[in-house]
């Protein structure tokens, strides 16, 4: 997750080539394409304009205890990365691997030392900015943007409460982030030697690539073994639905080349996630597919397995309609289930009802 370290930074430069370019598509689009496009309005600018920078421009003032933060964490987060940040299977810890000598020095031992088992983000993690920013930009995982700054500032709290960077009773707030900065455990692993790093710097957008004393050959080192290419269901149909993406659709045989520019084979949005009506549309809108499959173990239970085990019990809608909204966990295993909220009475009923006749 090194990337995590530099996303504020990088955001920083998509967010100002987006605000330039608008302002240049405003200026030219009446005389280089008449007819075609439009002034962006505040609100669609503002949308955009939400990147935090490692110097805090952009934060939003507001705050957030580590007390709070636990609730939030484990109702929508710990589902996929573990009540403590350690993971619940699916995405590499958060936590972990970091120690008080690496606090006061901000370089941390375990990076180069082969006997750390794993690379956790905060580990790598260099500025306390990436970490607001990211949560608040793209998490959680089935409703992204969905965070208040409140709810963000009270996460990145409890995530630094349990590496030891603050303490429990912390409360984070855009008053005392700078402060919290200074304790980050990597915070001087860090290149600054790049231009997004500054906003006084500007980036090498003009280099020419180097072409010369090429590799001629490249052999592909490892793969994915066939018995584990769907041992977790169709990876592509568990991507979210923002935007376009492309993945390998894991329910069928690898593909023998990579495909040219039409991308032919390869699994897109708009195909594994087709509008639709009813129920089964409303299992993968939901994203309940990333943690339940029809059949066979996911990261809970599949849909035939719950439909088996409260077959002929009585009052089980009801209940399984107020674990759906609340969330819960140990029936199944200690892995919890995020509340859902979100979705309305009918909904629920329709989804529960749909589980319990095993999909039909």
């Amino acid at each position: 997750m090194y990337k995590l370290a530099k996303l504020a930074n990088v955001t920083l430069f998509v967010a100002t080539s987006f605000l330039v370019l608008s302002s240049a598509s405003a200026q030219n689009s009446s005389t280089r394409f008449p007819g075609i496009g439009r002034d962006a309005t505040p609100a669609e600018v503002a949308a955009w304009d939400i990147d935090v920078r490692p110097d805090f421009k952009g934060l939003p003032k507001g705050s957030g205890s580590v007390e709070k933060g636990q609730q939030l964490w484990e109702a929508k987060c710990s589902v996929c990365h573990g009540t403590f940040g350690e993971s619940n299977e699916i995405f590499t810890p958060i936590i972990g691997g970091t120690t008080a000598d690496d606090i006061k020095t901000g370089r941390v031992a375990s990076l180069s030392d082969r006997k750390q088992p794993q690379r956790t983000t905060i580990m790598k993690v260099a500025t306390v900015s990436s970490l607001w920013d990211y949560i608040y930009r793209a998490m959680p995982w089935n409703a992204p943007r969905s965070l208040t700054p409140d709810d963000t500032f009270a996460l990145v709290a409890y995530l630094l409460s349990l590496a030891e960077v603050v303490p429990d009773d912390f409360v984070l707030s855009d008053a005392n982030i700078a402060e919290v900065q200074k304790r980050m455990p990597n915070r001087n692993g860090m290149t600054l030697k790049h231009g997004l790093w500054s906003s006084k710097g500007s980036p090498d957008v003009h280099a020419t690539a180097c072409m010369t004393n090429c590799v001629q050959f490249v052999q592909i080192g490892s793969e994915l073994p066939e018995y584990a290419r769907n041992a977790h269901g169709n990876i592509a149909e568990q991507n979210r639905q923002y935007g376009p993406f492309r993945g390998s659709d894991s329910t069928k045989p690898p593909l023998t080349k990579l495909p040219g520019a039409s991308a032919e084979g390869l699994a897109h949005a708009s195909e594994m996630h087709a509008a639709g009506k009813g129920p089964a549309a409303l299992f993968k809108s939901e994203n309940c597919a990333a943690c339940h499959a029809m059949s066979g173990k996911l990261v809970g239970p599949s849909v035939t397995d719950i439909a088996a085990k409260y077959q002929g019990q009585t009052g089980v809608l009801d209940k399984l309609m107020a674990k759906v909204k609340n969330g819960g966990s140990g029936v199944w295993g200690s892995i919890p289930m995020p509340a859902q909220s979100q979705l309305s009475e009918e909904d629920r009923k329709a989804l529960v009802t749909w589980v319990l006749s095993d999909g039909k």
